[in-house]
């Protein structure tokens, strides 16, 4: 068993003994060095994912946290009636094996679980098989359904390719070019786990202002704190003087997540750090990363506090200077004195990457750079670029030059005229890929080495990631939603060339007894209750799902007597074919 350090946040080694400049370059000249897995990454990096593997710790005398078993930490708190569990990681399997761990320390049963956010759910299952007789109080936030819905449906294509990215899944397991960690965990999903069965259970007490309660016999004070979802949940045990969170992470907090995500505006998050350093804890327990205990403690929640709102403060007096985002990248960079503490190290995402986000969240994407207010398409300035630098042997070698002298920012600029322009050939995506490769390799980012990787990967053809970028539904997502959830998806679907001059109104009917409809005009789908439709479809809840998922077609479905159509056929097939659906799509 393994303690919180209570200098875990200590200055980072390599700052003196593996790194020659400070953590903050987000590309850095430091020479990589090379992981267990034979990883080629910065040292930092690499070091960081120690800090990631997997250890069960102590928490005082009461409260236990395992680190490195998923992306997710599992906690445990021990109360006079049993145990509180406090997050169940991604699935059924990942939460059993995380109990395994937890009674070779402590018997007791789990009485309670509570869910810091949506994220991590996914195992409640695991529980309730441990114990099946064992009465089980759940408590979560109020708006974890309605997020849940939310990464199921109209975004879902961009969101799991974002993942894809961010979180290396398609990385090989070994060589250069393999996933080192996730920067809060060190994997997406633990391949152990598998087949990763889902065992979400839901809430009985839903949370939506700060409450407290009586929990196994332990007074637990539970405050909304939205940080990386909105349904983030700061949890206060204060008879033990605990604390266990969403928004204290092992390295700087992502503001913006290259996966691609809704605005984290700094100022709530401010909040929330401001209520946890105003409890003054004696232990932090996060949903990532090694839990802190120690004299310091205080100090260093100041520190990550502190370190959010100088990105804050300074982009937006930058902002006000008249400063483009190209400027504002440059300028606002975070002292060193935040470079001793990994906690406030970009070992995560980037702080030119939050400054772009906090400046498109208040502002919008114009910066006030003309050369931004009306862009020549891509391919077409790529292609006049090409021609004005001397033509694309003369960029080919530009890019080999910098290549060879390490100034990875101008390499990749350029390198991206050729793959988007007009006479783009494959030894230019191949090029591409190397200078991706050598970000990879520089950089103290675990998100920005994934993505780089993974993409550079893609050009070269060694992974393909079309399914990604194509609406693809889960048959058991469909099945344990309300059948009409999924139909206002198909809005995102609509092909708008093939939509002209359709006026029609379509209801779908389940066997269920519910109803919705859509009405195609003016090349848009928009919902109705499906009432006084032109065209109606009949079917159940399974028929949908097997035909969202491509099990079958609709014309199947109708031929084989599992689909009912009421009103013209014809009107109904060239209706549903303007949707980006093979499946709606008519074999006549």
């Amino acid at each position: 068993m393994n303690r919180p350090n209570s200098d875990s946040t200590k200055p980072h080694p390599g700052k003196s003994s593996l790194t020659e400049d400070p953590i903050p370059a987000s590309i850095s000249p430091t020479k990589p060095s090379r992981g267990e897995k034979g990883q080629i990454a910065h040292p930092a990096a690499i070091e960081h994912g120690l800090r990631l593997k997997k250890k069960f710790y102590a928490v005082g005398e009461h409260a236990w946290c395992l680190v490195g078993n998923g992306l997710s930490n599992q906690t445990f708190v021990k109360a006079p009636q049993g145990i509180i569990a406090i997050d169940t990681g991604e699935c059924v399997e990942e939460m059993h094996a995380a109990l395994q761990e937890l009674r070779k320390h402590c018997k007791d049963p789990v009485v309670a679980v509570i869910y810091t956010h949506f994220h991590y759910i996914g195992g409640t299952r695991a529980i309730v098989d441990e114990a099946p007789t064992q009465p089980l109080e759940i408590y979560g936030h109020g708006g974890i359904g309605d997020n849940l819905k939310r990464f199921g449906g109209e975004i879902a294509p961009k969101s799991d390719r974002g993942i894809v990215h961010q979180f290396g899944i398609m990385l090989p397991d070994e060589g250069q070019d393999a996933l080192l960690h996730c920067g809060l965990g060190p994997f997406y999903r633990n391949q152990e786990h598998a087949p990763f069965t889902p065992g979400y259970v839901p809430a009985q007490q839903h949370i939506t202002q700060a409450s407290s309660f009586s929990i196994g016999g332990l007074q637990v004070d539970i405050t909304p704190a939205p940080s990386d979802a909105t349904d983030s949940l700061t949890i206060w045990f204060p008879e033990l003087s605990l604390c266990v969170n969403n928004l204290v992470w092992p390295s700087l907090f992502n503001i913006y997540a290259i996966r691609g995500e809704e605005y984290r505006d700094p100022r709530i998050l401010l909040q929330g750090l401001d209520h946890i350093y105003s409890l003054k804890p004696d232990a932090l327990i996060g949903t990532h990363g090694p839990p802190l205990s120690g004299t310091r403690l205080g100090e260093n929640i100041a520190l990550y506090r502190d370190a959010i709102q100088f990105i804050w403060d300074q982009t937006v007096r930058g902002a006000n200077q008249g400063s483009s985002l190209s400027e504002l990248t440059e300028q606002v960079q975070l002292p060193k004195l935040f470079d001793d503490n990994y906690l406030t190290s970009q070992l995560y995402g980037l702080v030119e990457h939050h400054v772009r986000q906090i400046y498109g969240g208040l502002f919008g994407w114009f910066d006030e750079d003309e050369s931004t207010l009306f862009p020549l398409p891509r391919r077409s300035r790529h292609t006049k670029l090409i021609a004005g630098f001397g033509g694309a042997n003369t960029v080919r070698q530009a890019v080999r030059d910098a290549l060879k002298a390490a100034d990875y920012r101008w390499a990749l600029e350029l390198v991206s005229w050729l793959v988007h322009s007009e006479d783009c050939t494959p030894a230019d995506q191949r090029l591409l890929a190397s200078v991706l490769r050598a970000i990879a390799q520089h950089t103290t980012s675990a998100n920005i080495r994934n993505w780089a990787l993974t993409r550079a990967l893609e050009r070269e053809g060694e992974i393909d990631l079309s399914r990604h970028r194509v609406h693809r539904f889960r048959k058991r997502a469909v099945l344990n939603a309300s059948p009409i959830q999924f139909v206002p998806v198909l809005r995102v679907l609509l092909d708008p060339q093939k939509a002209l001059g359709i006026d029609t109104t379509i209801a779908w009917h389940f066997a269920t007894g519910e109803r919705i409809g859509l009405h195609i005009r003016h090349c848009v789908a928009v919902v109705t209750n499906g009432e006084e439709a032109d065209l109606i479809l009949g079917m159940s809840h399974e028929t949908w799902a097997d035909i969202l998922t491509n099990s079958t077609t609709l014309d199947h479905a109708t031929s084989a007597g599992l689909v009912s159509v009421q009103g013209d056929q014809q009107q109904l097939s060239l209706a549903l074919s303007s949707f980006d659906h093979p499946a709606l799509q008519s074999s006549t």
